[in-house]
């Protein structure tokens, strides 16, 4: 195969893509809501329907037990790795609907992006990789290394059915790689890599201090306050420079590098530019460390909700019986979210004043940090094809968020995960208004089919 061959390919069918595209993103498969649900087995059945069109020999729609799974296989050398590629197929609610432009399920051309539900996350993704091995097919009869097909239907409701359903099926996803086309770029004129995102433990504290609320004039200051023990609670988990104040919380953090700081250095960050998007005039958190090792290599706890007592107008004399406070902590590797949870408890009973007790329902079985060394081969070549595509350079960046699907895949796989993702991180995934930009779908193809062609070398 020349790179004419499916260079013209492309060229040849750009408006037809398109406009599959376009078909693909008004199916509404919001896996959220339970009056969705044959939308999204429609969009499953597209994908699979779409699948063979590309020339992909083996395509299934596999049951889970919640949404379905689209997989796919294409063996073609014994010789060669595989990959198994990853995507999804289903969306968030659309939700507020009122602060969309045009429809969410109505894909609009505006000023050369697509605006819809799922374009950035992640139909346009899924669909490149489609294309990708569709040219190869076309082509050149077969593509260049053996693939793996893993589209999923419950990215966006968290995967609940995808870890026990590869712990029976492992060996029929057996791969050495898999390539993610769920993921974010660094910027619209900046391509990236990454390698790490964190791990995720927390839940709910309910602080209790009586069975019911009382008459601040009968019990006030004789018995314990709720509200008060819950804000102490709550103050106690952060000492005054922002560190987490839970003993053992660090124990098994790493220290920062010299070469992740100066790969952190070389990332272009408009730190005021990005903390004007939510109206934050200074940076915050951890003593000692820049925005972004907070934000990507430093582990956190955020305090995500906390209430107590009267929450209605005017006013009602009541000493509190109740407080409830909600916590994410962000985890960085080598942190057990079991582990730390377990931490969490045990400060908080410590730190009870008296009069209180507290009940726990902190999540269980949640997800491990995830990370790749910017050395392994595959993201070796997957930056040789991003530098020759865009011109520069990627840069490698972290992610403060949770991807659990990748530690899933290393879990049961052993193979890692590589981000090979075109959409651009201010592209309103999840939110109103959501784009894709046409270029990047241009440029994503091309990537695609060179990273496939160059890992078979």
């Amino acid at each position: 195969m020349t790179a004419v061959d499916w260079r013209t390919y492309f060229a040849e069918r750009e408006n037809k893509n398109l406009e599959e595209l376009y078909d693909f993103l008004r199916i509404p498969s919001v896996s959220a809501l339970p009056e969705n649900a044959s939308d999204v087995r429609n969009a499953a059945e597209w994908v699979a329907a779409r699948m063979k069109t590309a020339g992909i020999p083996e395509v299934e729609v596999l049951e889970t037990g919640g949404h379905p799974l689209v997989y796919g296989k294409w063996h073609v050398d014994d010789s060669k790795p595989t990959a198994l590629i990853y995507a999804h197929y289903d969306v968030q609610p659309p939700d507020p609907i009122e602060l969309w432009e045009t429809p969410p399920f109505e894909p609009a051309v505006r000023d050369g992006r697509i605006y819809a539900r799922g374009s950035g996350d992640d139909k346009a993704g899924l669909y490149i990789t489609l294309l990708a091995v569709e040219a190869f097919a076309k082509t050149h009869g077969k593509p260049p290394i053996n693939l793996v097909f893993f589209y999923e239907g419950e990215e966006e409701v968290g995967s609940p059915s995808i870890s026990p359903y590869l712990t029976a099926h492992a060996a029929k996803f057996a791969s050495d790689v898999v390539i993610s086309a769920d993921g974010m770029m660094w910027g619209e004129d900046q391509y990236s890599l990454v390698l790490s995102s964190k791990g995720m433990a927390g839940g709910q504290i309910d602080i209790i201090t009586a069975d019911s609320d009382a008459h601040s004039g009968i019990y006030g200051g004789g018995v314990a306050n709720a509200a008060r023990a819950t804000a102490a609670i709550a103050a106690s988990f952060h000492d005054a420079n922002g560190k987490v104040a839970i003993e053992g919380f660090y124990d098994k953090v790493r220290p920062i590098t010299e070469q992740e700081a100066a790969e952190i250095e070389a990332v272009p960050f408009d730190e005021k530019a990005f903390l004007g998007t939510i109206g934050v005039t200074e940076p915050a958190g951890e003593a000692d460390y820049s925005t972004l090792e907070r934000l990507w290599l430093r582990p956190t706890l955020d305090i995500n909700g906390i209430w107590s007592g009267f929450q209605g107008d005017g006013s009602k004399t009541v000493t509190p019986a109740q407080g409830h406070i909600k916590i994410t902590c962000r985890l960085v590797p080598d942190q057990d979210p079991n582990e730390i949870n377990d931490l969490i408890r045990k400060h908080v009973e410590a730190h009870l004043p008296v009069g209180a007790r507290a009940e726990f329902e902190l999540k269980t079985g949640t997800a491990n940090p995830f990370s790749i060394s910017p050395d392994n081969p595959f993201m070796v070549a997957a930056a040789e094809t991003l530098r020759e595509v865009g011109g520069k350079d990627p840069v490698f960046v972290r992610t403060g968020g949770t991807i659990p699907i990748a530690e899933v895949f290393k879990n049961h796989l052993g193979a890692e995960m590589v981000f090979f993702a075109f959409s651009i991180e201010t592209c309103n995934a999840h939110a109103p208004n959501e784009w894709f930009r046409i270029e990047d779908f241009q440029n994503g193809t091309v990537a695609t089919v060179k990273y496939l062609e160059r890992l078979a070398q």
